[in-house]
């Protein structure tokens, strides 16, 4: 058995893991364990790297025989989260992906060792979770049950490559887009029903980042 522990930012990305991914990674004797980061009882959010450090620490160094890894929005992170500034300058997402992975990592490794970190898998989601729902706009209406908003929330995917593009400000972000078009829409009820809806093989094909990051997952050895 192979155990992941998943920090997720909020319940939203909780709730994903267990309702969607968990059952795709039980096949492969492959475990994720989603926590929301900070204390318990807490409801996530707020995603400081204070936080973080307390929270790996405690999983990668009180727990050696498991691996661990991260599910937060670039969206929303603070500015003095290591690399935030100067990823937020770069002009690709990959780019800003990148330089905020790296200095996230320099600063883990300088705290938690070689060692630890060997067990670290880091990912950020760029730029919000609810980019992955534009992998398919018909789906993803029927999972808010909101069918009639199919043709605006397609001609919103059909302005970017990826739904990973759809960018990042408190305008155009896309929970707030799909906020302005459905004042109703709950981001952990409303997520997790779409993603069901849409389904995880509709998700990776459409979203390369977020793929790749689950087959590097699915490629992981027992820790002996």
């Amino acid at each position: 058995m192979i155990r992941v522990h998943v920090i997720c930012e909020g319940q939203t990305e909780e709730m994903f893991i267990n309702e969607v991914l968990a059952q795709a990674f039980h096949h492969l004797d492959i475990y994720l364990v989603p926590a929301l980061i900070g204390k318990p009882g807490h409801k996530g959010g707020n995603f400081r790297f204070e936080r973080l450090l307390t929270d790996l620490e405690k999983r990668l160094l009180g727990d050696r025989q498991a691996y661990c890894t991260t599910f937060f929005d670039f969206y929303g992170l603070p500015e003095a989260f290591p690399g935030k500034v100067e990823a937020s300058n770069k002009e690709t997402m990959d780019g800003k992906a990148d330089c905020l992975l790296e200095a996230m990592m320099d600063k883990l490794r300088q705290k938690l060792g070689d060692e630890a970190m060997r067990r670290f898998i880091p990912y950020v989601q760029m730029y919000e979770f609810e980019g992955l729902l534009f992998s398919c706009p018909k789906r993803l209406a029927l999972g808010i049950n909101q069918p009639a908003l199919e043709d605006k929330l397609l001609h919103i995917r059909n302005e970017f490559d990826t739904p990973e593009s759809i960018n990042n400000s408190p305008v155009t972000a896309p929970s707030k887009r799909l906020l302005k078009l459905y004042e109703g829409y709950d981001k952990p009820l409303h997520g997790s029903l779409a993603a069901i809806e849409i389904g995880l093989p509709a998700i990776r094909l459409q979203c390369n980042r977020f793929d790749t990051w689950l087959k590097y997952m699915e490629a992981l050895q027992p820790i002996t």
